[in-house]
């Protein structure tokens, strides 16, 4: 397929898992992916090989974010990497993963929950505005966590609730150009950053009893979502929270007892 061709697409935290697998689709739809990292040379490194390796055209930017002058870093190397060429399609998909329980959590790991999971990617819209073709796409990537009440993840919950609303604030904001602004939200997704989390005796088996189609997601499930999302089948979609999750807990699997 080619939904994508003369298409330019930023994907932030793209050297892994859900990131890493968006970048690659977008890429074999015909875009060219600026793959966006914080410090792991070689899984980007894997990334871009992986994306070339298909007949796809992509290039890196290394930029940690949630760090005085992360967005200024993150830009300057895309603007080289584009020569000129206008964006179209931007993934905030970069997130750290939750700080643990209200009890266990500190001040700093709460501000650093925020800066990068809320504050990096509204400056990073922000900033790929101007970049921005009329027309474009800006998908960020949420959690389910926003439906489902996980005790471990009450402030990285918070910050993903905040993105849903900066999405649907921006999708009424943004409408005038035709830059259509959605989210989505993946469930259990087996990465290597969640493997030991499912690899805990008997988590694989509580996902998958929790689940409607009885599986983890894989983040291919995820990439393929934002890929309709970023195409011009989705011009109609705007302000939304797409669910990617097969299903994950949306009530009891099994039938309740008839009442005597």
């Amino acid at each position: 397929m080619a939904k994508l061709l003369g298409k330019t697409a930023l994907v932030t935290g793209a050297s892994r898992g859900i990131g890493r697998a968006i970048a690659r689709r977008l890429a074999a739809d015909g875009a060219r992916v600026a793959v966006h990292y914080g410090s792991n040379d070689r899984a980007a490194k894997e990334t871009l090989q992986a994306i070339e390796a298909a007949g796809g055209r992509a290039f890196s930017i290394r930029a940690e974010l949630g760090k005085d002058g992360d967005v200024d870093a993150l830009f300057a190397a895309l603007d080289q990497g584009l020569s000129g060429q206008p964006l179209d399609i931007l993934v905030n998909n970069a997130a750290a993963g939750p700080a643990g329980p209200i009890e266990a959590d500190t001040p700093e790991a709460f501000d650093r929950l925020f800066a990068i999971n809320v504050k990096a990617p509204y400056f990073i819209i922000q900033r790929a505005l101007p970049r921005l073709r009329d027309g474009g796409r800006i998908i960020n990537v949420s959690s389910v966590c926003t439906r489902i009440s996980t005790p471990i993840q009450t402030s990285f919950a918070m910050t993903k609730g905040a993105l849903e609303i900066m999405s649907r604030t921006l999708a009424n904001a943004l409408g005038g150009r035709g830059i259509t602004v959605n989210t989505i939200t993946p469930g259990a997704t087996a990465t290597d950053l969640n493997e030991a989390l499912f690899a805990q005796p008997g988590a694989q088996s509580l996902f998958e009893s929790m689940t409607a189609l009885g599986r983890f997601g894989q983040p291919e499930d995820i990439a393929d979502a934002v890929a309709f999302l970023a195409s011009h089948d989705a011009r109609w979609v705007t302000g939304q929270a797409l669910e990617a999750s097969g299903g994950i807990y949306l009530g009891p699997r099994e039938a309740l007892p008839a009442q005597a």
